[in-house]
């Protein structure tokens, strides 16, 4: 019998199109997870990225070993098992699968979002999202990922370097984190602030 043939991901850098949804939240006291200011984000990568899938992950800014500033994810999830792959193996992003809805409604510039992500069942995460993103200014931005060693890296670590161009706005976002799943841990932190990147177009890798 011949073996299951792995998902094929696409070589770095990933030049991904879509939408971001971003909270901050302070972290004090939690054990097993460091003081500080961590963010949670759901995505939606949109056709016109090599793979499309939806994405629900928390960061935090790290100083890597060499000593540059840069976000190290903790926990991530999606939909796609060749974006999972391509994850672990390419940078040691630690991406497992989940089950995600996502329901978006626009009246003028206003946008209304909802999102969901389940792991056999059970909540994780969800989030609603009121912003007029899509009436910004297209900017700029940049920034990088450092990851600790993972079994798909030969236990190496791992940095990848992202830029790109956005419509970004602060909004209104208001989160639910499931009492039994993985991210039952920010269900006591403080969410400080929100954020929308709209129309995102960014290379990672």
């Amino acid at each position: 019998m011949g073996g299951v043939t792995p998902p094929e991901y696409p070589p770095a850098p990933w030049d991904m199109v879509g939408q971001l949804w971003l909270s901050l939240f302070r972290v004090r006291d939690v054990p097993g997870h460091a003081d500080g200011v961590h963010g949670a984000a759901f995505v939606s990568y949109e056709p016109g990225s090599p793979l499309t899938y939806s994405e629900l992950l928390v960061a935090r800014l790290v100083r890597s070993p060499e000593h540059d500033r840069r976000v190290s994810i903790s926990d991530i999830w999606v939909d796609s098992p060749a974006s999972m792959r391509g994850g672990r193996e390419l940078w040691a992003i630690p991406k497992g699968l989940c089950d995600f809805t996502l329901d978006t409604s626009h009246t003028g510039p206003l946008s209304r979002t909802e999102w969901s992500a389940t792991l056999e069942r059970r909540p994780i995460a969800a989030a609603r999202f009121t912003d007029v993103s899509k009436a910004a200014v297209r900017l700029p931005f940049r920034g990088g990922t450092w990851q600790p060693g993972i079994a798909e890296t030969g236990h190496e670590d791992r940095t990848a370097t992202l830029r790109g161009s956005a419509k970004m706005l602060p909004c209104r976002g208001a989160w639910e984190f499931g009492a039994d799943g993985p991210l039952a841990w920010l269900r006591g932190a403080r969410q400080l602030a929100s954020f929308r990147m709209a129309g995102f177009r960014m290379s990672f890798g």
